[in-house]
């Protein structure tokens, strides 16, 4: 692909003017833009890390401050006829950083200060004064952008006092605004939650929250129609790269990136944008996890995490039924539940309707998948050195050891979880941790694999290898013996691991004792000859 093939992928641009003055691709939602400023309208949404929220902040900036100057060629420019306005914009990660309620207090009245004096402000950064200033303003005059509203309240989770504090001074400037709302053309604020800050929401409660409107699932991240048709030439270097037909690839990045749905009626589905973005831009990589390095640790989740467990791991696969009202409404701290938090950090994503206003909620892809194992795999090994456990080690060892020392290294790596906080009560948990803890190793397992007479435990690829694992748990070991032998004869019979993979085929049985809480008997299972 030459450099004129196409237009710069636009990786972490986040300014809407420089991004089209730069002649870098913008997937063209203004339709959808306009939709929501056309009339005077106070607007929420919140949206997970990476996927636009800034540059979307950015574009209603440019709109109203300069017209049509950035819009050339896109949707909106045969809708917008409205006039300019004065435009202040907000981002609230600038005074995520501070040292005690005091100082927050000072860095958001001088926030306010610098920001509001270009539209007239010349306070000495008061709220009374702010107020008073307000108050003179002519109606529908002022549009006011805030981009990452919950970045103060999630720096300091974890400190009530100062939490309390910086809600309290929050909630004043809401009560502000709401009280001279006469003068604001259109108010637009963005975030990754809707939580713990019940008192912002309710003092400004005229929001309308799009962040589940079906009308709005597609407003950011990529649809698959939209990656056909903007990214052309990067898909069909990245397909000459890795050798695949243009099917092949769509199914892998579908695989990879895709799932994401933020629409109520669970129909509308779409594609994390820095992730599609970085492959785009070095396919020759393969299909890496740009998540969880990026998006996939927001301070939000990992502030809640330092005093909140995560669910069992043995729950890493289960179907979790969650009602809209859990995602929609705005919680506190101590009741928000941590199935609607995953959903709102992009862990989690809305799957189906189950029935009027509950939906069923789950990974988006494999990518969120993995990442999500890899915060079960902090979890279960809390207080284990992972190296000294040898966690690194298992994939070279799938890759070339013997069974026995697979098994031992299994073992040592289930001894180091904590038995009491996370006991192995059955065959489902044993298969559950097992394939949290390749994935902790950055392996990609794959569970229950269908074949024509059944389905296989646990499937996995190291080197030349393909590995297939039949899990058994026994109370005792004479148990253990039995189903051992139960076990092979099962996975001979039902031709596990035949599946077209081109790798070396090595099945096991192995054998997990509730009495020993390890390993304690396995086989490997020679395929019979014909």
């Amino acid at each position: 692909m030459t450099e004129s093939a196409a237009h710069p992928l636009p990786i972490g641009s986040s300014t809407f003017s420089a991004l089209r003055a730069g002649r870098e691709i913008y997937v063209d939602k203004t339709a959808l833009l306009y939709d929501l400023c056309r009339g005077r309208r106070k607007i929420f949404l919140s949206r997970p890390p990476r996927f636009g929220k800034t540059l979307l902040v950015s574009a209603f900036e440019s709109l109203f401050k300069y017209g049509l100057r950035d819009f050339a060629g896109l949707d909106i420019e045969d809708l917008w006829k409205d006039q300019t306005y004065c435009v202040v914009r907000l981002d609230f990660s600038e005074i995520k950083e501070f040292g005690s309620p005091d100082d927050f207090q000072r860095q958001f009245l001088r926030l306010l200060q610098e920001r509001f004096e270009d539209a007239g402000y010349a306070g000495t950064g008061d709220l009374l004064t702010f107020s008073t200033w307000l108050s003179k303003l002519p109606d529908t005059s002022l549009v006011l952008l805030i981009d990452e509203y919950d970045a103060p309240l999630t720096a300091c989770l974890n400190n009530p006092e100062a939490f309390q504090a910086v809600q309290k001074l929050l909630n004043s400037f809401y009560l502000k605004l709401k009280a001279h709302e006469g003068c604001l053309r259109f108010f637009f604020m963005t975030g990754i939650t809707k939580l713990f800050i019940t008192g912002i929401f309710s003092t400004f409660n005229n929001l309308t929250d799009v962040s589940t409107d079906a009308c709005y699932g597609a407003l950011l991240g990529y649809t698959e129609e939209e990656i056909c048709r903007d990214f052309e030439p990067y898909l069909e270097n990245a397909q000459k790269l890795l050798k695949l037909s243009s099917a092949e690839l769509l199914s892998k990045l579908r695989e990879h990136y895709n799932g994401f749905c933020f629409d109520e009626n669970a129909a509308s589905h779409v594609y994390c944008p820095w992730s599609v973005l970085n492959f785009l831009a070095a396919p020759q990589r393969g299909f890496q996890n740009y998540w969880y390095q990026s998006g996939g640790q927001p301070s939000v989740l990992m502030q809640y995490l330092k005093h909140h467990k995560l669910e069992d791991p043995a729950k890493y696969n289960a179907a979790i039924g969650l009602s809209l009202a859990d995602l929609s409404a705005s919680q506190s701290i101590t009741r928000i539940s941590l199935e609607a938090l995953l959903v709102q950090s992009g862990y989690l994503t809305i799957k189906k309707l189950l029935m009027p206003g509950y939906v069923e909620v789950g990974y988006p892809n494999r990518e969120v998948s993995v990442s999500m194992a890899r915060l079960y795999a902090d979890e279960l090994l809390r207080n284990a050195d992972r190296i000294e456990i040898g966690l690194p080690r298992i994939e070279e060892t799938l890759a070339n050891g013997t069974l026995d020392q697979v098994v031992e290294l299994f073992n040592c790596v289930f001894n180091s979880i904590d038995y009491q906080r996370y006991p192995v009560r059955d065959e489902h948990a044993c298969r559950a941790f097992l394939q949290v803890l390749l994935l902790g190793a950055a392996m990609l397992p794959q569970v229950e694999v269908h074949t024509s007479q059944g389905r296989s435990d646990l499937e996995v690829d190291a080197g030349h290898r393909h590995w297939v694992f039949e899990l058994k748990f026994a109370q005792t070991m004479a148990q253990a013996h039995r189903l051992l032998a139960e076990a092979v004869q099962q996975v001979q019979s039902r031709g596990y691991g035949q599946t077209p993979h081109n790798k070396k085929l090595t099945r096991a049985v192995l054998v997990f004792s509730a009495e020993n809480r390890r390993f304690v008997v396995w086989q490997k299972v020679e395929q019979e000859k014909a």
